[in-house]
């Protein structure tokens, strides 16, 4: 994840999370402050993504969560894009979000892609297909440089990586807001070491550059 909401340093969740997506930074504020008012949380992030949009995550345990996000849902209004609550969330998810990595962490022959139109979606989506198959969550991206969207990847054994992309486009579908999604039997080399780099186009290229000028 590229933005400042959540890095490397971010302490570890509550089993419960819950996101909502604002489309007025303003609104987006407030609600946070009222969320974390309203309920005894375990940790509040809280920052602007790409396009102009405000993310609040909350974890806690799951009474706690779910309050606040009913809150957070009132407050918002119409200004709410989207919103999402996983009671139950698979550690691989958080680990993802939190870790800050602008690389992906590819095992196995097999990849698949979900791409998202909601920063919310893209993280049910994650925990879906994590939770559906034995494989690596690979990455999860969401909203900068991205012009909003989001996308998740999925590696391991080709049977597994078709079972997790399934499930993980089947509630992005359900939910209204898929873009794409697609596996990739056998990945190549050379698309792998892309994305172990660096999953952003201009810095792949500087770093392309560096490593031929060694």
């Amino acid at each position: 994840m590229s933005d400042d909401v959540l890095t490397s340093d971010s302490p570890g969740f509550d089993p419960a999370v819950a996101m909502i997506e604002f489309t007025s930074i303003a609104v987006g504020i407030t609600a946070g402050d009222a969320m974390v008012k309203a309920s005894p949380l375990g940790s509040i992030y809280a920052g602007t993504v790409h396009p102009g949009k405000y993310l609040v995550l909350v974890s806690g345990d799951t009474a706690s969560v779910d309050e606040a996000l009913e809150v957070g849902l009132g407050v918002g209004g119409p200004s709410v894009l989207d919103s999402v609550f996983l009671p139950d969330i698979h550690p691989a998810v958080t680990a993802a979000i939190a870790g800050g990595d602008e690389a992906a962490w590819i095992s196995g022959e097999s990849l698949g892609i979900v791409e998202t139109d909601r920063i919310a979606t893209v993280l049910q989506a994650a925990d879906a297909g994590v939770k559906a198959a034995y494989v690596e969550l690979s990455a999860v991206q969401m909203a900068d440089g991205l012009g909003g969207k989001g996308y998740v990847l999925f590696s391991g054994g080709v049977a597994d990586v078709e079972a997790a992309t399934e499930a993980a486009e089947q509630w992005s579908a359900d939910a209204g807001h898929l873009l794409e999604a697609r596996v990739i039997a056998q990945l190549h080399d050379e698309m792998a070491f892309n994305l172990r780099s660096d999953l952003r186009f201009r810095r792949r290229l500087v770093l392309r550059s560096l490593e031929r000028r060694q």
